[in-house]
């Protein structure tokens, strides 16, 4: 399979949309406690505004878009360059087991070179070990317990 990781683009809108929808269900988010339409509006535009730190990238393969990963940038307290996040990644399910994570994660890292952050990281559920077989090989874990309080 050709594959080709790249900054998304506006003519990406459906494609894109439909993975972002799946990603959300396979964390919940649907339905009733789907994310409300606004959020998804200013998630897409937020990917086209210089000022935000906040950046999309695609795998795609025959002009079929097969993944997603999200990620912005950061200042940290207890460095001088930035940090890289890896918000958000999917892949479509005919797509797993094929490279396409991992290519959108190097995808990540090289931006994050780019960019001048010698760091990048994320988190997953406890229970997405499919998502840990490859996040174990390359990546290392932190140690780090996430907490978190919604208002």
């Amino acid at each position: 399979m050709s594959l080709t990781v790249r900054s998304v683009i506006r003519q990406d809108y459906d494609q894109w949309l439909t993975l972002w929808d799946g990603y959300n269900a396979f964390y919940g988010r649907s339905g009733a406690t789907a994310l409300a339409p606004e959020i998804t509006k200013m998630t897409w535009q937020r990917f086209f505004d210089a000022y935000e730190p906040v950046h999309a990238l695609v795998a795609e393969s025959g002009g079929k878009l097969l993944g997603l990963t999200h990620y912005l940038f950061h200042r940290s307290t207890t460095a001088i360059e930035p940090s890289c996040y890896l918000q958000d990644l999917f892949t479509n399910e005919a797509a797993r087991g094929k490279g396409v994570g991992s290519a959108l994660i190097y995808g990540v890292y090289e931006r994050a070179r780019l960019a001048g952050a010698p760091r990048v990281y994320w988190q997953t559920h406890e229970t997405n070990t499919v998502a840990q077989s490859l996040y174990d090989k390359v990546a290392e874990r932190s140690g780090f317990i996430v907490y978190r309080k919604i208002f």
